[in-house]
């Protein structure tokens, strides 16, 4: 692999089961991994941690998903991080918001196999 450096990738999952998958599969595809299980913890990790790319789960305890996505946007540091929510509101209104918040990539949990997001974080971070 010739990549120079190692991409890291924040997951934002409150959900231990699936943070723990998908942090399995993105070390095995060859990221660098962060997990925090709220969007409190988020903010603070993508300052510290600078990740290439943010997996934003939409409904946590505290702070809301799009809340987060909405603070990273504003926050010079962070607004230029890629960032693809994950999340299990289908409703049109819902990629709506968070289109217009500033995401970079919507992904309907029901509708999508790990391949899949592994597939589009290689996509946003031009990785083929």
């Amino acid at each position: 692999m010739s990549d120079t450096k190692q991409k890291m990738i924040l997951i934002v999952e409150d959900d231990d089961n699936l943070a723990s998958v998908y942090q399995t599969r993105l070390q095995a595809e060859g990221f660098a991994t962060k997990r925090v299980p709220n969007g409190e913890d988020a903010l603070a990790a993508a300052l510290a941690a600078k990740p290439d790319l943010i997996l934003l789960d939409v409904m946590m305890p505290k702070v809301s998903g799009f809340d987060v996505l909405d603070i990273l946007r504003n926050t010079p540091e962070t607004q230029s991080v890629k960032i693809v929510m994950l999340t299990a509101l289908s409703q049109d209104s819902d990629r709506q918001k968070a289109e217009s918040l500033g995401v970079d990539d919507y992904l309907i949990k029901s509708q999508v196999v790990i391949a899949d997001v592994v597939e589009r974080i290689r996509e946003r971070l031009s990785i083929n």
